[in-house]
C-alpha cells in the first residue's frame, strides 16, 4: 500500500491508427488505455486481484479499496459501510471472499491494557505471503536432527587427578570430606556433590598430612575465586589442590603414619582455639602466665 513505484508497465499505448493490430478497423471494440504515468498518490495493485477469476466485482473492488488504505485505518464491516452503497450484507459477502481468497486476514491481539482486539490484516499477494510463512519440508527420518529433550545426556567430564596421601587414615579422610562440604558456608560457589567430595577428599587429606591447617586449606581453596561465579566448582578445587600443593613436613620414616593431629577446641581462659587429646582446658600461654606446665 502507498509504493511509490510501478511494478507492472502500461498494458498498451495510447495509439489508434494504421499500426494497430487490427489494421483496417477504425473502431476497434477493445479497451484502449489512455495512460498517464502516476508520480503520487497510487496504489500498485497486481493483476492476480484486479483480474481474479473468481471474485466478484465487489470483492475485487473492496480489495483494491482495502490496499489503498494507509495503515491503521479503520476497514471494518460498519466503516466501509458508512463510505459505499452496498450495504453492510453486501460488504460482508464481499470480505469473506476476500479472506476465502487470502487477501485479508482477521488476527485477535492483546493490547497492552489488556484488552483483546481483532487486527485486518490486507496481503497485497497471497501467493507470495504463503510461500514465505511456509513451513521447511521435514527432514528424512534418518537424518532429522534429535530434538533437545531426546539427545543423549553429556557424559560428565573426569575431574582431574588429586594428590594423594601417603597414609590412609580413615579419620584424616574424614576430616577431609568434613572440609569440603563446609566450603559452600564460605563461598556458596563451592557447593559439591557427593561424588566430587569423595573424589577431592584424598587431595584434601594430602595437605592435612603436611601439617596444614584446616583453615588454611579452606582459605587456599576460597580464596581469589572469580565475581561472576565459579562453573566447575570441583575442576577448580582439583587444580588448586594440585598446583598449590604444599612440600610435605620434615621426613619420617617410609610408612610411618603421620603425627596425631588432635581436634581444635577453645581455651577457657582467652577463647582462643588450640588443639589438646582432651576437651575443656586453657591452651599453653593461659598455663604458663598462671604458672602450669
Amino acid at each position: 500500500m502507498g509504493s511509490h513505484d510501478l511494478s507492472v508497465p502500461s498494458h498498451a499505448q495510447s495509439a489508434i491508427g494504421d499500426k494497430h493490430p487490427r489494421s483496417g478497423d477504425r473502431h476497434p471494440s477493445g479497451v484502449v488505455h489512455d495512460n498517464v504515468r502516476h508520480t503520487t498518490n497510487f496504489t500498485v495493485v497486481g493483476n492476480h486481484l484486479a483480474q481474479h477469476p473468481e471474485l466478484s466485482l465487489l470483492a475485487i473492488g473492496l480489495g483494491l479499496h482495502i490496499q489503498s488504505l494507509p495503515a491503521g485505518r479503520p476497514c471494518d464491516i460498519k466503516t466501509l459501510a458508512a463510505r459505499f452503497k452496498e450495504g453492510t450484507a453486501r460488504i460482508a459477502a464481499g470480505l469473506r471472499e476476500l479472506e476465502a481468497h487470502g487477501y485479508l486476514r482477521r488476527e485477535r491481539e492483546r493490547t497492552p491494557a489488556g484488552r483483546i482486539v481483532t487486527r485486518t490484516v490486507s496481503c497485497n499477494h497471497p501467493a507470495a505471503a504463503a510461500a514465505r510463512h511456509r513451513r521447511p519440508t521435514p527432514a528424512p527420518e534418518g537424518t532429522r536432527k534429535p530434538h533437545a529433550d531426546q539427545r543423549p545426556p553429556r557424559k560428565k567430564r573426569a575431574l582431574p587427578a588429586v594428590p594423594q596421601p601417603s597414609f590412609k587414615s580413615p579419620a584424616l579422610l574424614q576430616q577431609a570430606t568434613d572440609l569440603l562440604a563446609g566450603l559452600r558456608r564460605h563461598a556458596p560457589s563451592l557447593l559439591l556433590s557427593a561424588c566430587d567430595t569423595a573424589q577431592l577428599a584424598p587431595g584434601v587429606a594430602a595437605w592435612l598430612e603436611r601439617d596444614v591447617a584446616p583453615a588454611a586449606v579452606r582459605h587456599a581453596l576460597t580464596a581469589g575465586l572469580p565475581p561472576e561465579g565459579v562453573r566447575r566448582p570441583a575442576a577448580l578445587l582439583a587444580h588448586r589442590l594440585t598446583a598449590q600443593l604444599p612440600p610435605p613436613p620434615p621426613f619420617r620414616a617410609p610408612g610411618a603414619p603421620p603425627p596425631v593431629r588432635h581436634p581444635l577446641q577453645n581455651c577457657d581462659g582467652c577463647d582462643r582455639s588450640f588443639r589438646a587429646p582432651e576437651p575443656g582446658g586453657r591452651c599453653r600461654d593461659c598455663r604458663a602466665a598462671a604458672g602450669h606446665p
